[in-house]
């Protein structure tokens, strides 16, 4: 069940749980469009997600190898966390509307077809990789 409970599995699931709060974040936009003085949120996670794995070959964790058969793990130990955790963030400067309001209804409408389109794809892939790991336990080619 190593395929299920590994470090990428673990990251798609992170990125389809940011998926969903983007669209909640995105549809309390869009309900929000006309309010006065409402400041638009968006969700971070993407270059949070590329900068831990861009830094996982840069581990400064004090490991030491006492053996020469011992496995070089630095850049592995980074990459079986987690991961990070979106986060969502609201753009206080910006302004669209007369009433100081800064949501544009036709970039949010763009934004939810794009997170929908990537949820999409996220869904496809743990589909297929629950079908590989059915296909190698029932031993059906």
């Amino acid at each position: 069940m190593e395929m299920l409970s590994g470090a990428s599995f673990g990251r798609l699931e992170q990125a389809m749980k940011a998926a969903e709060l983007r669209q909640q974040v995105i549809a309390n936009n869009v309900a929000n469009a006309d309010t006065p003085y409402f400041k638009r949120s968006d969700v971070v996670f993407e270059d949070l997600l590329e900068g831990v794995i861009g830094s996982s070959t840069r581990t400064n964790l004090p490991l030491k190898k006492t053996n020469p058969r011992h496995m070089d793990i630095h850049g592995e130990l980074a990459a079986l966390g987690a991961g990070p955790s979106p986060r969502i963030v609201t753009d206080e400067h910006s302004v669209m509307n007369n009433n100081v309001n800064n949501v544009d209804i036709d970039r949010e409408m763009a934004l939810l077809a794009k997170n929908q389109l990537r949820y999409n794809v996220m869904v496809q892939q743990v589909n297929h990789d629950v079908k590989m790991m059915r296909t190698a336990i029932d031993g059906r080619g």
